[in-house]
């Protein structure tokens, strides 16, 4: 089962889900969106590469809303990721100053020669952490309220049914672009032909005033006819 909560210390709210055991967090490793910040707990006093599956804990996703960014959060929205963290880790849960560890989805690495729910780092520089003194009981109340529980049967589904609406996205922002780049040819080639008959459009003018370019003296004869 995968378990959904709503932090409301966001506007707009923000979507946040775990998983039931480490046989779901490989789940959720397979099958999260670029727009998932992973969270987890660390071990005292090991690196995260060296940790393995060594403790027991939850991994915890919130999904971002358009035009955020992993690393620029409200500060009470990654206390509230980091708070439920904590309550899902079987030691973590017991003790205080616990740290940690957070990273966009789309850092984390997976390979054949890890563990269940095991993972690693593409980039260990794009991680943040966290502190986390004690349980906040107050916010871990709060977030428990708007808990939903769904299969995660569902979780293939649901990322298909996301990149199709992104590829189509992505289908329609390219026929705008080709749409507009369209117009700004037509632009350049209308202007070019009003640059080139400007010339043509004034000596034309020009020889409409002159009764075309032959004068005429003041007794009414052509000088062409004195040649």
């Amino acid at each position: 089962m995968v378990f959904y909560f709503t932090s409301d210390v966001a506007d707009p709210p923000a979507n946040i889900y775990v998983g039931r055991d480490k046989f779901e967090n490989e789940e959720l490793i397979k099958y999260g969106w670029d727009e998932d910040v992973w969270y987890r707990m660390l071990p005292g006093n090991i690196a995260f590469s060296q940790a393995h599956d060594s403790i027991a804990g939850a991994h915890v996703y919130l999904r971002l809303k358009p035009g955020q960014e992993w690393d620029k959060l409200p500060a009470a929205l990654v206390e509230d990721c980091a708070q439920l963290t904590k309550a899902n880790s079987i030691e973590g849960n017991k003790k205080d100053n616990v740290t940690i560890i957070y990273t966009p989805w789309s850092n984390l690495l997976k390979n054949a020669s890890m563990v269940t729910g095991q993972v690693s780092f593409r980039d260990h520089k794009k991680t943040r952490t966290i502190l986390v003194p004690t349980r906040l009981n107050p916010t871990i109340n709060r977030l428990m309220k708007t808990r939903t529980v769904a299969s995660a049967d569902g979780l293939f589904a649901e990322k298909e049914q996301h990149l199709s609406e992104l590829r189509a996205k992505a289908r329609e922002k390219a026929k705008e672009a080709m749409k507009e780049e369209e117009r700004l040819k037509k632009e350049r080639r209308d202007e070019k032909y009003r640059r080139e008959h400007a010339y043509e459009d004034l000596m034309n003018g020009g020889e409409a005033e002159t009764g075309g370019g032959k004068r005429s003296n003041q007794d009414g004869f052509d000088e062409d006819d004195f040649m």
